[in-house]
């Protein structure tokens, strides 16, 4: 029962999350998209991604809600993370230009900062799939 409840806020957060992340970037559709077409890594897929991320931030944050497609919500969130946590380093790493395509609160984070919080969602993931309970066959 405890590793359920563990499962379930870890879930919440993700949520949480990524619904406040794509309404962020929503909102601002046009900011984003012009600070996606400044990344020197995204510039050729700005267009793309300004609609792909927030859409699949939402579906993956639908996924985590419905307890069928929990764990492979699960595994997006950390496959997102994954992939954010990844483009963090590399324009931290690798780039003279750090263009900002967060929005609200998370906007006012520093790179450095994103990156720990990042980190921290990303260990959670890993927590909450490890966590996950089995499933029960049905022989």
């Amino acid at each position: 029962m405890k590793r359920r409840a563990i499962v379930e806020l870890i879930s919440i957060l993700f949520v949480l999350l990524f619904i406040y992340a794509s309404i962020s970037k929503l909102i601002d559709f046009q900011n984003f998209k012009i600070q996606l077409s400044k990344s020197p890594y995204l510039t050729i897929f700005s267009g793309v991604l300004s609609l792909m991320v927030p859409i699949l931030e939402i579906a993956i944050a639908l996924l985590l809600l419905i307890l069928p497609g929990r764990l492979i919500g699960l595994y997006a969130s950390f496959f997102f993370m994954i992939l954010f946590t990844g483009y963090i380093v590399a324009i931290l790493r690798f780039s003279s230009y750090i263009p900002c395509s967060c929005g609200g609160i998370l906007q006012k984070m520093s790179w450095t900062q994103h990156l720990i919080f990042n980190i921290g969602f990303l260990l959670l993931a890993v927590i909450a799939i490890l966590l996950y309970p089995p499933q029960r066959s049905t022989n």
